[in-house]
């Protein structure tokens, strides 16, 4: 028997067993298909964590001819004890045997010692050819679970639940394909549950369950920094350019406005990779049949609005809307009123009608140290701009973790339609955060206390997310 828990995922082909063992290894690299016969090899995935393999899922064919296996068996059967062994000479006679081929993969791991997850589709009727499977994995000796998988919008649980309860100590129902991550943590408990097990597997379970936990509230945690550093460079960032005398002003503050903006940008692309390497979802993709929310460019109308805070919240938490800092002067350097805007007092003060509160960043044109000027354009200015960047964030951090690595059709976003997803923070933290990002304004960037505090907000604007009802 393995050193870890190991369990066999067995059943009739296309049934959803290779969904469950990426879902419960967290690996995406799993095949999955709806086509019948995608696994061809029994093939072991580990879930590791903490440098330590918790366990370990074996995706296995399906069963192909179970009746004339079962028939071999009964023909050779000496007693009821020496039926694993009946079984471990049905193996050893057929290797190379093309027509047992399926049968005899799914069987190895289980003769070498795994537990056996057998898996059904209760979207489909119960019937009679599925007795010779579960009569064989009953030879084996091996402690078995049923697991009624739901695949299609039938409902035939309770008939499979009355004929799974003859044959198997534990049954439970379980859809793959959306089981966040408390499913997980209750299907591995009743991994525990089987009295045929190995105590040290009991153990080993239960302290995988302990070790996924932590590991889960590290992932998070992790997240939450990538998203405060998202924000405390963004808030930071400028760009900045020669600007020689007699130069299209207004046209260099244009050119380095979008700088900008593809910079920000960017790093949030850049951020959401990262988040999602923490989840282990690295080729996950991302649409919205509904809403397109999180591929709306984060500087369009839209995105303001579902994303940030409302003028009325902005206004609660704090947010300057007046005047920047020195007297500068601001003025919009595009047409759209979401576009960063330009403002260098009497300097350039001919580029354009004044957008008041839909400011986003500073411009001013400073002298340079050798002679000249340079046109600088930032750090942002805009109050909702981080509020926007944060909702947009929660949101995906929220999809990326709720999402097992089962799914591998487009992440389909499910959003309110209501406004102003930022606002939905409370109160009091929305202040103490605005606090935060003004010091990132005054100070280019924040203090490693300052950070950890940023952090500890963001970490609980998720837990909040997460216990909303999507």
């Amino acid at each position: 028997m393995s050193t870890h828990p190991t369990f066999a995922i067995v059943g009739h082909p296309n049934k959803g067993k290779s969904s469950i063992v990426s879902m419960l290894a967290e690996d995406e690299t799993v095949a999955v298909s709806p086509d019948p016969g995608t696994t061809r090899q029994a093939r072991g995935f580990q879930m590791q964590a903490d440098g330590r393999v918790l366990y370990e899922l074996v995706d296995t064919p399906g069963f192909q001819r179970p009746r004339a296996l079962l028939e071999w068996l009964q023909a050779h059967e000496r007693s009821a004890s020496e039926r694993p062994a009946v079984v471990r000479e049905f193996v050893t006679s057929h290797e190379g045997d093309p027509r047992f081929k399926d049968e005899c993969e799914l069987l190895r791991p289980i003769l070498a010692g795994a537990g056996i997850l057998y898996v059904v589709d209760g979207a489909h009727p119960y019937g009679a050819e599925y007795e010779a499977e579960m009569e064989i994995l009953r030879w084996t000796g091996q402690p078995r679970m049923a697991l009624i998988n739901l695949i299609g919008p039938g409902d035939y649980v309770e008939e499979w639940r009355r004929a799974l309860n003859q044959y198997f100590s534990i049954v439970r129902v379980f859809d793959a394909l959306r089981a966040d991550f408390g499913k997980r943590l209750e299907l591995l408990r009743a991994f525990r549950e089987l009295s045929e097990l190995d105590q040290s597997w009991a153990r080993s379970l239960e302290q995988a369950v302990e070790i996924l936990q932590r590991d889960r509230k590290a992932r998070q945690e992790r997240a939450a920094a990538e998203i405060a550093d998202l924000l405390i460079e963004v808030l930071s960032a400028s760009e900045s350019a020669p600007c020689p005398e007699g130069a299209d002003q207004v046209q260099l503050g244009k050119e380095l406005t979008e700088r900008l903006r593809a910079r920000i940008r960017r790093r949030e692309h850049s951020a959401r990779r990262v988040v999602q390497e923490l989840y282990r979802h690295r080729s996950l993709r991302m649409q919205s049949a509904e809403f397109d929310l999180l591929a709306e460019d984060l500087f369009s109308e839209r995105s303001f609005s579902m994303f940030g805070l409302s003028n009325a919240q902005l206004s609660m938490t704090g947010a300057a809307t007046g005047a920047l800092a020195g007297g500068a002067l601001d003025a919009a350097v595009g047409g759209a009123s979401l576009l960063l805007g330009a403002g260098v007092g009497a300097i350039v003060g001919g580029l354009g009608a004044m957008f008041g509160s839909n400011r986003l960043a500073k411009v001013r044109l400073l002298g340079a140290p050798l002679g000249g000027h340079r046109l600088i354009v930032g750090p942002i200015s805009a109050t909702n701009l981080p509020w926007v960047i944060l909702g947009r964030s929660l949101l995906h951090h929220r999809l990326v973790a709720e999402t097992n690595h089962a799914r591998r059709e487009s992440l389909v976003l499910d959003a309110s339609a209501s406004e102003h997803l930022a606002g939905t923070i409370d109160a009091g933290r929305r202040r103490q955060m605005e606090s935060l990002f003004r010091q990132i304004r005054e100070q280019s960037g924040l203090t490693p206390q300052q950070r950890d505090e940023l952090v500890s907000h963001i970490v609980a604007a998720m837990d909040d997310a997460r216990q909303r009802p999507s």
